[in-house]
């Protein structure tokens, strides 16, 4: 049985650095109105709407009355209508098409290994055996499943960071958990793993995403950022 408590859980960790960098580089790039809805797809909408206002935003739209009013708690202007015109990309350091990052991205989704298992060649693992170790391995069974964004689609198609190193997906991915091929190699228990962002290999990762998966790299950082447990970083 899997964890279902928040340790379990993939973890959105926003860097307060990115962020601010991120939002000076969106508003000088032009536009005065920035799109927070879906809590900032993923990524808090009070923490965003203070750092692209400082910026020089006039203003942010969101989702409810609610937001609104706690915004103006804040001084925020918060606006349920309109259009958005700061670039969103550069806002929350999203990769285009062929992985190029602007700016750093502001998110960093994590989960960590719950446990290691060696293989031999042949095994296989998780559910419908769609992958088979074609040597003496080892892998990783890591928190973050299709339950919190981690489309099963990605299994056998996509890679993780584990320590600085690129380790792919292997097997389908679970409800709440997916299994890393980390080619020999051992982690410790509770090793952070990073599925994108940051500035190591996965950083440009919700390319490759949306290349899979077919959504957008809009859509993609906005799922996994709502199904995760937040934290922040310098």
């Amino acid at each position: 049985m899997c964890e279902t408590t928040s340790s379990a859980l993939p973890r959105a960790v926003i860097s307060r650095s990115a962020l601010a960098a991120a939002a000076s580089a969106a508003v000088r790039a032009g536009g005065r109105t920035a799109d927070l809805r879906r809590d900032a797809w993923g990524h808090g909408v009070l923490t965003v709407a203070q750092a692209v206002t400082a910026a020089g935003a006039d203003q942010v739209l969101v989702d409810s009355a609610g937001e609104v009013d706690t915004l103006r708690l804040e001084g925020i202007v918060g606006i349920t209508s309109g259009a958005a015109d700061i670039d969103p990309a550069l806002l929350y350091g999203l990769p285009d098409d062929e992985g190029f990052l602007a700016v750093r991205p502001v998110m960093r989704l994590t989960g960590h290994v719950m446990s290691t298992k060696r293989l031999r060649q042949g095994d296989a693992v998780s559910y419908g055996y769609t992958y088979r170790a074609a040597s003496d391995t080892t892998v990783a069974l890591v928190t973050g499943g299709y339950a919190q964004g981690i489309v099963r689609a990605l299994g056998n198609r996509a890679h993780v960071e584990v320590e600085g190193v690129a380790r792919p997906i292997v097997g389908r991915v679970a409800m709440d958990v997916c299994v890393v091929d980390l080619a020999g190699a051992d982690a410790a228990h509770g090793q952070e793993v990073t599925y994108f962002g940051g500035t190591g290999p996965a950083a440009p990762g919700l390319t490759r995403w949306a290349e899979v998966t077919g959504m957008s790299v809009a859509e993609l950082v906005t799922v996994a950022g709502a199904h995760a447990s937040r934290g922040w970083e310098a």
